[in-house]
């Protein structure tokens, strides 16, 4: 293998590249475009949930109820109904999605500290967003029934009663449970995947069109050597692509890296090479643009968005399911890259994701010399 070659083909491709503007635009200003319209598209965090009231006590204790939960951000009062039949339209139009009844004698019921019921209707169109609601719902009332009860001995004049459980949960690296810190390094992954694949395979597809591929199979130039020699270019585009993606991440989103840049740019080095081999094997089958990005998107977008466990856990997902994810390296990538940014773990500690990626390169990079070969012969 020449080094010589190698750079000659690599000087080529970055001329070629210098030459053609929209396509470097594409390969840094796209995965921005991209992780800005996805970072705020899509979110878990479920806010501002519309609420409805039917108050048919009217006393001061169920007035304090209802504003407990106006006190955050996870309900807006919505409408004040004024009787039961409200509530079947306000959840058909939309306008509520939890509408809230509290009964008369709900205030004596309270100050005298018998039992009493709330009853929460939930529009349960979403099964998600109706969970998280009824949980809301269920906290909300848990808490201040207890402040409820706390006063109400106080007034009997029984003091010092305190919860046999003091119960203080301490939640570790999204201390905030910030959907954001959980998406973006999933957006990452599914950006620079789509970025490297798309590039490689087009590129090679593209000297098949002009007709110089071949000239290069005839030329003394290895397969193994152009394979290098195209992927080059692109590696250091996507790395700086990479670096533009965190600290837009970074400004935009306020995720910070807690591990180390180096673990990190180490890892994605090994994930860019495999998927710009992945890419150039692509090239192998194609034998135009259109076709080579299809098989692009096909093989990057849904797998990433779906089986990567960048939104759907792999626990939730068949059997069958999660054995194909093994042989996806977005799936590894996403367990190294959160493990960095959010727990600060160090590249020892992703040896395992990191090994399962060099395969995954040895074997696209393996497939591509070998397709290459063939065609030369």
């Amino acid at each position: 293998m020449s080094g010589g070659r190698i750079a000659t083909i690599a000087f080529k491709e970055l001329r070629q590249i210098s030459r053609d503007p929209a396509t470097l635009g594409t390969l840094l200003l796209v995965p921005l475009f991209l992780l800005v319209m996805f970072g705020f598209a899509i979110s878990l965090d479920i806010t501002h949930i519309p609420l409805a009231v039917l108050d048919r006590d009217q006393t001061e204790t169920s007035r304090a109820y209802i504003d407990s939960f106006l006190h955050s951000e996870f309900f807006d009062l919505k409408t004040v109904m004024q009787s039961e039949t409200d509530i079947d339209r306000l959840l058909d139009e939309g306008r509520a999605l939890v509408a809230l009844v509290v009964p008369r004698g709900f205030g004596s019921d309270v100050l005298r500290g018998r039992k009493t019921g709330i009853q929460a209707i939930v529009d349960g169109s979403n099964g998600n967003t109706a969970a998280t609601a009824m949980g809301y719902v269920q906290a909300v009332t848990a808490d201040w029934s207890q402040r409820a009860f706390v006063r109400s001995l106080q007034r009997a004049g029984i003091t010092g009663m305190r919860s046999t459980v003091d119960f203080r949960p301490r939640v570790l690296f999204n201390p905030e449970l910030r959907s954001a810190n959980f998406l973006v390094p999933g957006l990452i992954v599914l950006i620079l995947i789509m970025t490297a694949v798309m590039s490689t395979a087009t590129s090679i597809v593209r000297e098949k069109e002009r007709g110089t591929m071949e000239q290069l199979t005839v030329s003394p130039v290895q397969p193994l050597e152009l394979i290098i020699g195209k992927t080059v270019p692109y590696l250091l585009i996507g790395l700086v692509a990479a670096g533009a993606i965190l600290g837009a991440s970074r400004l935009l989103f306020g995720v910070t890296i807690k591990g180390s840049w180096l673990d990190l740019g180490l890892v994605t080095l090994v994930f860019l090479i495999g998927c710009l081999a992945l890419g150039v094997l692509i090239s192998t089958l194609s034998d135009s643009q259109q076709v080579a990005f299809l098989i692009s998107v096909l093989l990057t977008l849904l797998p990433v968005f779906i089986l990567s466990g960048f939104v759907f856990p792999f626990r939730n997902m068949p059997g069958i399911i999660q054995a194909v994810s093994y042989v996806l390296p977005g799936r590894y990538y996403l367990s190294a890259l959160r493990s960095i940014m959010l727990k600060g773990a160090g590249f020892w500690a992703c040896r395992e994701q990191v090994g399962a990626l060099l395969l995954f390169a040895a074997a696209t990079a393996g497939g591509s010399v070998i397709r290459l070969r063939r065609r030369a012969r």
